[in-house]
């Protein structure tokens, strides 16, 4: 009879192992994670191809040098600020402080919008100088490094912002812990880019 049963026994009807239950569920990574990490993938290849791009650019005979301009040192503190903020609100979101969580969170925004008010001011500083998009390469690159890293702080700030009002509502802190955590990792890679960027501009 044990022979009949094992004979005709359906193993693939058995019930599976809750997922999560077992040793494994440790390595689990949430989907917002996973997405966010190719995306900033992709955004690193491609302000690689452009850094590559302006190095090339730079070596032919029209290519006329920008002074930098002071204020940039001033935009890169606040960004430092903004991503330290960032990450003093993740720390004290993960201890179950919801209020210093929050507004350490907004006074990270209100930082990161400040560095793009300065870049803006920044552009214009050298609009008035003469150093418009389309005066010389080394302009047109310029802005268009500064534009697009600017780009991307704005995408961020509207998931900040996004994030910002689920904290005056209803979320459970235990549900911002994660959009907390993305802000972060977001802007710690953009103040790297953004040094990165510095650095190319300022050396060259």
């Amino acid at each position: 009879m044990s022979f009949y049963k094992n004979v005709t026994s359906k193993p693939w009807e058995y019930s599976s192992p809750t997922l999560g239950s077992g040793p494994e569920s440790a390595f689990d990574t949430p989907s917002e994670r996973i997405a966010l990490t190719l995306f900033l993938v992709v955004v690193t290849v491609i302000f690689s191809l452009l850094t590559v791009t302006y190095y090339l650019r730079m070596d032919l005979g029209d290519w006329v040098p920008l002074a930098d301009p002071t204020l940039l040192w001033v935009n890169t503190s606040l960004l430092v600020v903004s991503s330290v903020l960032f990450q003093l609100s993740r720390n004290v979101a993960q201890k179950e402080q919801r209020l210093p969580a929050r507004n350490l969170f907004l006074a990270a925004g209100l930082f990161a919008i400040s560095f793009v008010v300065g870049q803006i001011v920044v552009w214009q500083q050298l609009a008035a100088e003469g150093f418009g998009v389309a005066s010389n390469p080394a302009s047109a690159f310029f802005y268009l490094l500064t534009g697009m890293h600017a780009l991307h702080i704005v995408g961020g700030l509207w998931v900040w912002s996004k994030t910002s009002l689920r904290f005056f509502g209803d979320a459970e802190l235990s549900d911002l812990r994660l959009s907390v955590g993305l802000c972060t990792t977001y802007w710690h890679f953009l103040l790297v880019l953004w040094v990165f960027i510095f650095a190319v501009l300022t050396n060259t």
